[in-house]
């Protein structure tokens, strides 16, 4: 399957899972494919066919941007190494969860969550530690009994009630001796916490971008390299979609971050280095570098943005 079919196909699963999607674009490389929102959940998106094709660096954005839209990142390929991705299983390239285009389809529309997560040696399962040792104390077993039962050790059996995930063969042993469920399902968009130092991470800024400016107004600036927007604005509880460049190359580009920042409910802004007013195009403020250095304070800035509800196209909205 061509990668343009398999984004047909996200975007077709996640209309008809009753999420709003932002548009198709082709800037490449680029570290995400789409924004899809449903009410409070916010998903950004990266479409490929080989799951270990997504590197670090795009991993640390499609990260990055996740989080600052307060969405959760998500991969969907085809296959992984030589072998095609299970349905029903759950990769992770990165730290972030990878699945099949049939798995999404079961967990958003069929509303059927995986169980299965692959790791090194096969896949695994999740189980209610516990559940187990509930099961276990309430037939007067010790760990050594129960690992007997399941060809495991009783230092396995206490890791399992810690919480230690198990082979899918192990846990069906367990449910079929026990004759009830133990095994965990996974929710795909719950947002595990960033690594530790991973929020931290920076990168060179490029010459130019006036971050020292925009860090006088209490802003942060995170660059990005195959994003729309070059850089996500943050500062307080607001976030700003942001490009940078001569007018040529960002209006071109302003009225997608306009769709993306829609589908988000976020800000957008461009700041062009070759022009000297401020306009706005759909919802993104176009405004020269040298007006932006104008500005006052972010109070000013986010005035003349203007409100994250707004829709310019849809006066109901």
């Amino acid at each position: 399957m061509s990668q343009e079919r398999q984004l047909q196909l996200v975007t077709s699963v996640m209309i008809s899972a009753g999420f709003e999607v932002s548009e198709k674009f082709t800037l490449r490389p680029r570290s995400f494919d789409l924004i899809a929102r449903n009410n409070g959940t916010l998903l950004v998106i990266k479409v490929v066919i080989h799951i270990d094709s997504v590197s670090e660096e795009a991993a640390f954005d499609l990260d990055v941007i996740a989080q600052h839209l307060g969405g959760v990142p998500l991969i969907v390929g085809e296959r992984a190494r030589e072998a095609e991705l299970e349905r029903g299983a759950v990769y992770v390239r990165y730290g972030i969860y990878a699945i099949s285009v049939a798995t999404l389809y079961d967990y958003f529309v069929e509303k059927i969550p995986p169980l299965v997560y692959a790791s090194p040696g096969g896949l695994y399962v999740n189980i209610n530690g516990d559940v187990i040792r509930e099961l276990r104390e309430r037939q007067n077993m010790s760990l050594g009994d129960l690992g007997h039962i399941l060809g495991v050790s009783r230092r396995t059996i206490s890791k399992y009630e810690s919480g230690m995930g198990t082979t899918l063969e192990v846990a069906i042993r367990i449910e079929e001796y026990f004759n009830t469920g133990v095994v965990e399902s996974i929710d795909i968009v719950r947002r595990e916490p960033a690594e530790p130092g991973h929020e931290g991470q920076k990168r060179k800024v490029g010459p130019g971008v006036p971050i020292e400016f925009l860090e006088q107004l209490g802003m942060q600036l995170h660059m990005l390299r195959g994003a729309p927007f070059q850089a996500l604005l943050t500062f307080d509880k607001h976030t700003i979609m942001t490009g940078y460049g001569p007018a040529q190359k960002v209006i071109k580009r302003a009225a997608l971050i306009s769709n993306l920042s829609k589908i988000a409910k976020k800000h957008a802004m461009c700041i062009i280095t070759d022009y000297h007013h401020e306009k706005k195009i759909g919802r993104t403020l176009l405004i020269g570098e040298d007006r932006l250095h104008h500005i006052r304070d972010s109070s000013e800035l986010l005035d003349l943005i203007g409100d994250v509800g707004f829709d310019p196209y849809n006066s109901d909205s």
